[in-house]
């Protein structure tokens, strides 16, 4: 994994910056171009949940120089997490890929095949955790889309050649799931990773709380600014509520009052996603989830 974790040091200066313009990279002689797949994988892990976010997801898969050329050599896989309210194509852009990549893998990175998931949703951004209102992103990652590269592409299966990388919430992702799949992924790199402390991410005052009560669907968060529409991303993806209808979750305020029972479902999640925290086995989902029409 150490091959691995080089390539993506030699591509963190575009990623750190990801989510603003960056420059692009200066050209690199004799860099080979990449291939750049568009698929879409389905996921059972995100089936049925109550936002209606898709279980089929946009995937980008970017293969090496070699892999047309070289049909019986297997490659290490890194999985890229994007960060907060973009998707796939749109860090892709604004980390220069394919450039950056291309580049990499003429300084003599190894050769590796990079997938990036797409995991934007009602609110703008899973958090890659596991909801009844948003659908299990945590395994959508974990376990569906390794399954399914795995399973299409010519990979080196197993947990010593993948890595997951990530910036912002994709780096809040990435220690998530790092650490509570360490059975499926064995390196990481995080790059300013959001949410690992719930004062970092806001406060929902009375005000806040009057505009959310009077939504009538996830789809009005469609108005709603970036700062509350983070707000309620993070209290569908942390304090789902399947009875709790129209949006189907806990707010961390009520009539102006805070929620303790429910900061502390926040909190839950952050703390670095300790393996021996509540982010590990959340408190079961009640049974009599309504079924989403």
């Amino acid at each position: 994994m150490k091959t691995i974790l080089a390539a993506l040091a030699l591509l963190s200066p575009a990623l750190a910056a990801a989510q603003v313009a960056t420059p692009a990279p200066a050209t690199v002689a004799g860099a080979k171009p990449i291939t750049i797949e568009r698929i879409t994988v389905h996921s059972p892990a995100v089936e049925g949940n109550l936002e209606g976010n898709s279980a089929d997801r946009p995937v980008l898969v970017l293969l090496p120089p070699s892999y047309r050329t070289s049909p019986n050599r297997r490659y290490p896989v890194v999985y890229a997490l994007h960060g907060y309210s973009i998707g796939a194509d749109q860090w892709a852009r604004e980390i220069h890929v394919p450039q950056t990549i291309e580049a990499a893998f003429a300084k003599g990175a190894r050769e590796m095949i990079v997938a990036m998931p797409d995991t934007k949703t009602m609110h703008n951004g899973s958090f890659y955790s596991r909801s009844a209102t948003v659908g299990d992103f945590e395994n959508f990652i974990a376990r569906d889309l390794v399954g399914y590269v795995d399973s299409h592409y010519r990979t080196v299966a197993d947990r010593r050649s993948r890595g997951l990388a990530g910036h912002s919430m994709g780096g809040y992702g990435t220690t998530r799931i790092g650490m509570l799949h360490p059975d499926t992924f064995g390196a990481l790199y995080i790059m300013s990773p959001c949410c690992l402390m719930t004062r970092a991410l806001g406060v929902t005052d009375a005000a806040q709380e009057k505009i959310f009560r009077a939504m009538t669907s996830p789809a009005d968060s469609e108005k709603l600014n970036w700062g509350q529409r983070a707000q309620l991303a993070t209290a569908a993806a942390w304090s789902p509520n399947p009875k709790a209808p129209p949006l189907y979750l806990d707010l961390p305020i009520r009539d102006g009052v805070p929620q303790p029972d429910v900061l502390a479902r926040w909190s839950a999640n952050t703390s670095g996603c300790d393996v021996r925290s509540a982010c590990r086995r959340p408190a079961p989902l009640p049974r009599d989830r309504p079924r989403r029409r």
